[in-house]
């Protein structure tokens, strides 16, 4: 979730500070409708949200949106505000509020996009891709990227899913494909061990340590594997304009499933096949919808100091 602020901030060449919140109990089950404790004393000094106000607040989660109407409710138009993903509380809780096309929140003040922002815009993938790492490039290609989440409370990484995923990647082995494979802090080492173990072409795994060459893998794949868990990961897959392929553990849901059905009709993604006969290639526009929500908040910053003029 703070990636996806991260990436609109960067985009908009901001100078930006990260505050992260934990409220206690019961501020913690109130959020996002409660309001801030009162013993953290909001904007007084010593707090971490005391002035000077800042001209832009990105704010995303539910435990972050009554720190948002508080700092809404102390510095006024000094900050414009903006929420990425649905706060619940409805459309007056900050300027502009950024959703996913498949949620049903409209306003004036929402605006849709296809996918979640991301810091991978296509100017830093270009520049990513004018060096490629000795070791990517011993690889022989096609490389595939192998996107790794999850369990989660929708979908479930069971032992059959993993033989599933296996087979389909043993299958492009079979056609000659070498292999990029990034976990994230949901996959489990079950996982990342049995796809090491059964993948005997050349590849090349990270499971957490650094350095991190995750934007590496992005920027020099030839085609894409990503577990339809990851909104994140799927978008920042759909960023590089190369075929995406998203395999579905067990289980999923109607938000899920509409995030998906709306890429594939885009024409971005295609489920996994159980098994490859042949490779297959597809042409798309890369998805930038973090270029999207940085442009609307420029112009309607703008018009909001137009109007206070």
């Amino acid at each position: 979730m703070e990636v996806q602020c991260i990436g609109v901030a960067e985009r908009l060449g901001l100078t930006y500070a990260i505050k992260r919140v934990s409220p206690t109990w019961p501020w913690r089950i109130l959020a996002p409708w409660g309001p801030v404790a009162p013993s953290e004393r909001f904007a007084q000094t010593g707090n971490v949200f005391a002035p000077p106000f800042p001209d832009l607040a990105i704010a995303t989660g539910r435990q972050s949106i009554p720190y948002l109407r508080a700092l809404r409710k102390h510095a006024g138009r000094r900050t414009f505000t903006v929420v990425i993903q649905d706060p619940r509380t409805g459309i007056g809780t900050a300027d502009l509020i950024c959703v996913p096309a498949h949620d049903s929140l409209e306003g004036e003040n929402v605006i849709k996009t296809l996918t979640a922002p991301h810091p991978f815009s296509q100017e830093r993938l270009a520049n990513l891709r004018m060096a490629i790492p000795h070791d990517i490039a011993l690889l022989p290609r096609p490389r595939v990227a192998i996107l790794l989440g999850g369990s989660n409370a929708v979908y479930r990484f069971t032992q059959s899913t993993t033989m599933r995923l296996i087979a389909a990647v043993q299958s492009l082995a079979g056609l000659g494909a070498s292999f990029l494979i990034a976990s994230s802090r949901r996959t489990s080492k079950t996982l990342i061990a049995a796809l090491n173990r059964a993948t005997t072409a050349p590849h090349i795994i990270w499971n957490g340590e650094e350095p991190n060459p995750y934007a590496l893998f992005l920027a020099h794949a030839d085609l894409l594997i990503v577990t339809a868990d990851s909104i994140n990961m799927t978008s920042e897959a759909c960023s590089t304009g190369r075929p995406v392929y998203v395999f579905e553990p067990e289980g999923g849901s109607a938000k899920f499933a509409k995030f998906h059905a709306n890429l594939r009709r885009f024409g971005a993604t295609r489920r996994l096949p159980e098994s490859f006969a042949q490779l297959e290639s597809w042409n798309y526009a890369a998805v930038d919808s973090t270029a999207t929500i940085a442009g609307e908040i420029e112009r309607r910053r703008l018009a909001c100091k137009n109007s206070q003029a």
